[in-house]
């Protein structure tokens, strides 16, 4: 099995590190809420961008584009024209967002958030609990982490109900830390959440918005050893995520009112009645199988009726990772892209998005080719994106949504077309309104989460530019670019301002022997030829 090591709380720090569709903020220590609140969002920040560059899921109704990124939720309600962003509200706080989900029988938004809390020398991912909006984000309401009380450690499983057979042993995840939601499914009247520590589990949407205690209901999957369970099986092995990879949740996808697939380090889940009963499909148990048993991600394609899964290695000599499809509900599966690092899907019709760490995989053949994107260029502003790490994708009509971890893109897509069209991007930044401006974004900056860009001018001319970081006592910690040629346009806007599509360089985060520097202040020099240098501030804050 994966190594899991554990003090009081779960310690997966190859998980952590590894897992980077997650791409939350981090900042200090919050207490988890142990109550219910509903929250006006009259702090809402409006903006023509969203407020992070990282953009870990998208849902599209419409006209309108839900984002869950690593500065907590954003959304349009005019195809990207504007932005509302809650970075900084009292529901969202500094959290990142984890998972978002929307429930298309209430037309209600969800997203659970994430931060980071110290333990030991390194950091670790913690459940900030959820919220939800009925009403497009004017009033959010919290709901505090699922956890379980100390002590609560049996469930009742078919006749493993305490009165034929002794109730079922299950592990009882008292804390928030290794007990991230990943993902958010919803049937009707029941929402299901999966989380690393904490697996599988459902509560019915009624009684959370009635009772702030309500329980969530611990799902039962098979172990590792075994490939179904059913009410009527004498359960002899425990619900421990301790000890069998299949007890950790990664991924939820509903079909219908009754039909479940379940994404864990030990393969996909499927249920037809509603999450009693379970079938288990992993890289071993079938002759056509998936490719790996650590299933981060899934979703399936209604064109088509195809299940999508996500997997990556999980432990096993011949599993590797890619994608896998399956149109017989699991009987038998296509694995495609091998040894690509897929994050997720998004569906265009019959076309699949696959983006992963070298960019956004596109089939419309079901997945016998895929196509990258040539350049992505926003004409009307000159910018290009250099990012090659996706995490998300969606469409809706002629637009297709892809996000990375530095920046949003639109595509408006000519008709019939493959990946032509009007490209938009879309910078968590502001316009420099002269050419000796500078300044540096997100700030603050969480390194193991983000990617800062420092942007400046070169006076329309050609230069050569160093840029050089310093910590607080003014020691050079990184020469992130020396002597370099660069170059940047000044052109008017109207007859009052001026504005500079301007360079961006890049830093992340660390010092010249590759180490994340520490939190604190930071300061950032750039030398153009002869010219006076200009400086700016940075705040490291993880």
């Amino acid at each position: 099995m994966l190594k899991i090591f554990f003090s009081f709380i779960f310690i997966l720090l190859s998980f952590t590190n590894s897992f980077s569709q997650l791409r939350p903020d981090s900042y200090s220590l919050q207490g988890n809420e142990n109550y219910l609140s509903k929250i006006s969002s009259s702090n809402e920040i409006n903006s023509q961008n969203p407020a992070s560059n990282s953009i870990s899921d998208i849902i599209t109704i419409g006209d309108t584009v839900w984002l869950g990124t690593s500065r907590g939720v954003s959304v349009s309600f005019d195809r990207g024209e504007t932005w509302t962003n809650f970075y900084g509200n009292e529901a969202f706080g500094t959290m990142g967002i984890s998972a978002i989900g929307y429930d298309k029988h209430t037309g209600t938004f969800w997203a659970a958030k994430v931060y980071f809390t110290p333990l030991g020398d390194e950091e670790v991912q913690t459940g900030g609990g959820l919220v939800y909006t009925s009403d497009n984000g004017t009033n959010w309401t919290t709901i505090p982490h699922p956890l379980d009380n100390r002590g609560d450690t049996v469930i009742a499983y078919g006749i493993n109900d305490g009165i034929n057979l002794p109730l079922v042993y299950a592990l009882d995840i008292i804390v928030p830390q290794q007990n991230v939601i990943y993902d958010i499914a919803f049937s009707p009247g029941t929402i299901w959440i999966t989380s690393w520590a904490g697996g599988l589990r459902k509560a019915y949407i009624d009684s959370i918005k009635l009772n702030p205690n309500y329980k969530w209901e611990r799902v039962l999957l098979p172990s590792d050893a075994l490939d179904q369970i059913s009410p009527e099986d004498t359960i002899k092995f425990e619900l421990e995520p301790r000890v069998y990879n299949n007890h950790l949740g990664f991924s939820v996808e509903t079909i219908g009112d009754s039909i479940l697939y379940v994404g864990t380090a030990g393969g996909i889940n499927k249920s037809t009645d509603g999450g009693i009963s379970w079938r288990k499909f992993n890289h071993t148990n079938q002759e056509n199988s998936i490719g790996g048993n650590w299933v981060i991600g899934l979703d399936f394609n209604q064109t088509t009726q195809t299940l999508w899964a996500v997997n990556w290695r999980a432990e096993g000599e011949t599993e590797f990772n890619g994608v896998a499809s399956t149109s017989d509900g699991g009987e038998n599966w296509q694995t495609f892209l091998k040894e690509e690092k897929v994050y997720n899907f998004g569906f265009k019709l019959d076309d699949v998005i696959a983006p992963s760490d070298n960019g956004p995989f596109r089939t419309r053949d079901q997945g016998n080719t895929w196509i990258l994107p040539n350049n992505i260029i926003d004409e009307s502003s000159g910018v290009s994106l250099t990012a090659t790490g996706f995490f998300s994708a969606a469409s809706e009509g002629d637009d297709i949504w892809l996000g990375s971890d530095d920046g949003l893109v639109r595509l408006s897509e000519d008709t019939g077309s493959f990946w032509n069209g009007e490209w938009k991007i879309y910078f968590a930044s502001q316009p420099l309104s002269s050419a000796v401006e500078t300044y540096a974004y997100p700030n603050p900056f969480s390194p193991r989460q983000e990617i800062l860009k420092i942007k400046y001018s070169t006076g329309g001319e050609n230069k050569k530019v160093t840029i050089r970081i310093f910590d607080f006592s003014m020691n050079i910690v990184r020469t992130v670019i020396q002597n370099a040629d660069r170059s940047g346009l000044i052109h008017a806007v109207d007859n009052f301002n001026l504005e500079t599509n301007g360079v961006i360089d890049r830093w992340d985060g660390t010092d010249e022997n590759g180490k994340i520097v520490p939190n604190g202040v930071y300061f950032y020099r750039i030398d153009f030829d002869n010219d006076d240098p200009v400086f700016g501030k940075i705040i490291v804050l993880q």
